[in-house]
């Protein structure tokens, strides 16, 4: 592999354009995905708001989500793409599909970080009074902390592998990279780069969540 200033500034342009759209649909999955979480947990049989029927849709609407494979979602959903940001190829394109497809994730994750939280405890906040609002905030939130990390950094690993997904379709980033100028291109040395990138980048990021899971761990 012949490394060349060429080659090092089409993966930082590519690595910037991964991160950026991550890291947006990341913040936005987080934005709906973790009240959608809570709103499961809370609303489910024997927990702190019981609705039965809120809970069933909710928890079909995330599975119909969650089934979706991302190829097929990132085609159908043009139009809404469209709708929203204007276009569906490069990084904004990519931007609405990611979001979708994370939200449901991001919901499942929270909800199996928010029924870890010890019952004991929340029945000790019930018993001093504490509103339902109380407790979500003050009792869910605070215990789950540890796995609401380390649920955010398996979304944000996966948001990683659709992006490069994305690339096949022209979303930008370094699957783009990949496609557009290793595979179509015969350039072995930039398939390797963009493959060696993607390890770095997903192996830092497990591994800085870890190590936030571990320091926020208060059990």
């Amino acid at each position: 592999m012949v490394w060349n200033p060429q080659l090092l500034n089409l993966l930082i342009k590519a690595l910037g354009e991964t991160l950026y759209m991550v890291g947006i649909s990341l913040v936005l999955a987080a934005f709906f995905g973790i009240p959608l979480g809570i709103l499961l947990v809370i609303t489910g049989p024997r927990h702190i708001k019981p609705l039965k029927t809120i809970n069933k849709i909710l928890s079909a609407i995330i599975n119909v989500g969650r089934s979706l494979p991302f190829i097929i979602l990132l085609v159908a959903i043009i139009p809404l793409t469209r709708l929203i940001v204007g276009t569906s190829i490069g990084t904004a394109g990519a931007i609405v599909p990611l979001t979708v497809s994370a939200i449901p994730f991001m919901a499942r994750v929270v909800e199996s970080a928010l029924l870890e939280v010890d019952w004991g405890v929340i029945e000790a906040a019930q018993a001093m009074g504490a509103t339902t609002w109380q407790i979500i905030i003050k009792v869910l939130i605070p215990e789950a902390v540890p796995g609401l990390v380390l649920g955010v950094t398996m979304v944000a690993v996966s948001l990683i592998s659709y992006s490069a997904m994305a690339g096949a379709v022209g979303g930008g980033g370094l699957g783009d990279l990949a496609i557009r100028y290793g595979y179509q291109r015969f350039r072995g040395d930039i398939m390797f780069a963009t493959v060696l990138v993607l390890v770095v980048l997903v192996q830092g990021l497990q591994s800085l969540g870890g190590w936030i899971a571990n320091s926020l761990n208060r059990r």
